[in-house]
């Protein structure tokens, strides 16, 4: 068994390298309008080059999975502003591309909460598809757009999950087919559990992104060890490994908070049940301390007999 990690956004090893560097509406508005495309321009410039920043970081560490800031273009889908931020940088988001396709790095995007096919109101689907076509334009930006993804939540179970789930079997048909393609649905911690969404990839023929965090915050009928299997199924036929988000509670009291760092004894369980089944896998750390939890998880893993250590962030578990 094989398990790649990897981090989301931003290295806070490396010295004020966010690559999301925010320009609200309402500066954005205050700016003479001589200066409105210039300021996009310089913020957008500084994103992606501390985009690069990360990914040169992450070669440097051996780090091959990575999730990429979905702020890097400001006001992109803003229907005030709406602006080109592929052709002003062209030869940037092609840099950047090279690079992960080089040295073989897995990327992705997660639009946020609000990005989701189960509400009731129209204009809540329409940006979503907005905002999916905004995350794609990224990927097809670098050419990576055949290897990343886009995850996202279902969504909201408005008081009706049944009617809920039908809006979005519904909702996501405006999808255009080739963003749909490269989405994945992730269970959460609150409404959807991993058998429910899995219910729903199974339906819509897309992969399902598994939460063990969320899911043991928001447990199903079905046990895991018969779930994970038909998890694996939904990335059949495709390139990709599947892949897991792990993070382990902050406290007893705010169990769905992610803590600074993944607590190994909290995932054994779930890397027991993975050997147990001899896959391989890639593992997303979401914890507050980004590269520095990704890299001690791995450390902490690598000194368990029987684990060898073949990457800066990968492991071989015999």
């Amino acid at each position: 068994m094989k398990i790649r990690f990897g981090y989301v956004s931003t290295a806070l090893s490396l010295w004020e390298a966010s690559p999301a560097r925010a320009l609200t509406f309402t500066r954005y508005k205050q700016l003479p309008a001589s200066e409105r495309e210039e300021k996009l321009m310089a913020v957008t410039g500084e994103n992606i080059f501390n985009t690069l920043r990360m990914v040169c970081y992450n070669i440097a560490h051996g780090i091959q999975v990575y999730r990429l800031s979905s702020s890097i273009a400001p006001l992109s889908t803003h229907p005030e502003v709406n602006w080109d931020f592929v052709t002003p940088f062209r030869k940037e988001w092609q840099e950047l591309g090279d690079l992960i396709r080089r040295h073989q790095m897995r990327v992705s995007f997660h639009p946020n909460q609000y990005t989701l096919f189960t509400s009731p109101r129209e204009e809540v689907t329409k940006n979503a598809v907005i905002d999916m076509d905004y995350h794609y334009r990224m990927l097809e930006a670098m050419g990576v757009e055949k290897e990343g993804v886009l995850n996202i939540h279902v969504g909201g179970a408005y008081g009706d999950k049944t009617q809920s789930l039908k809006r979005f079997h519904e909702n996501i048909q405006s999808l255009p087919s080739h963003i749909k393609e490269v989405t994945t649905l992730e269970n959460d911690d609150k409404t959807y559990t991993t058998e429910e969404t899995l219910s729903v990839c199974q339906k819509e023929g897309i992969r399902l992104v598994f939460d063990y965090h969320h899911h043991m915050a928001n447990l199903s009928d079905e046990p895991l060890d018969t779930l994970l299997p038909k998890v694996f199924q939904t990335w059949e036929g495709c390139s990709l490994k599947p892949k897991i988000h792990i993070s382990s509670p902050k406290s007893e009291k705010m169990y769905r908070a992610h803590a600074d760092y993944a607590d190994l004894e909290y995932v054994m369980p779930l890397i027991d049940l993975l050997r147990s089944m001899n896959v391989d896998v890639d593992f997303m750390i979401e914890a507050k301390a980004k590269d520095m939890a990704c890299l001690k998880l791995v450390e902490d893993i690598s000194r368990i007999r029987g684990v060898k250590r073949v990457g800066g962030a990968a492991i071989e578990w015999k």
